[in-house]
């Protein structure tokens, strides 16, 4: 899995050619990459939540959060965060045909795992709510690995491959936003 992460973050086009070419079950990405990446951004926002609380909005003052919603928040966002992974990779598969791909559900898991690693390591900087900038940089950098994975993966041509990976980057930021709604209402 280390591997696997430093090629995606580095090397991201020779590590998605890679990915397209091996087979790979669907429960293998679930258990063996997408469920201990995803819980990084959860097990950090707990931690710094229990540690530092929750910041009052418009102040400089922060709440201290009972254990009970720091728990529940966590196991919130980690659902989420598995949910969003696998309504992205239907998405993926399913718009695939009408851009000149095919029509794969594993390699869209595939490239909804995968190009979301970079906003899983990055959730990491949420322990601490002045890093969370960071946090977002990283998750902006899994939509450049989106959109070299898509293609490629997916067998998109390349004159299409443009407006495919826009219309699953769009499809995709709603889902987060949706996400980080309901985590934020929760």
């Amino acid at each position: 899995m280390i591997s696997r992460v430093k090629g995606i973050m580095l090397e991201p086009r020779a590590t998605f050619k890679e990915i397209d070419t091996e087979f790979t079950k669907s429960g293998e990405v679930w258990g063996k990459y997408i469920i201990p990446l995803a819980a990084i951004g959860p097990i950090a926002s707990m931690v710094g939540m229990f540690i530092f609380g929750k910041r009052v909005p418009f102040t400089s003052l922060t709440n201290p959060v009972p254990i009970s919603t720091v728990i529940s928040t966590g196991i919130a966002t980690f659902v989420l965060a598995l949910l969003s992974v696998f309504v992205l990779s239907r998405i993926v598969s399913l718009l695939a045909p009408g851009f000149g791909g095919q029509r794969n559900d594993v390699q869209g898991l595939k490239v909804a795992a995968y190009s979301s690693t970079s906003a899983w390591l990055g959730g990491i900087f949420q322990v601490l709510p002045a890093l969370n900038l960071v946090s977002l940089i990283f998750a902006l950098y899994s939509l450049v690995l989106l959109y070299v994975g898509l293609p490629i993966v997916m067998k998109v041509p390349k004159d299409r491959a443009m407006g495919y990976t826009a219309v699953v980057i769009i499809v995709w930021i709603v889902v987060y936003l949706i996400a980080g709604a309901v985590v934020a209402a929760f």
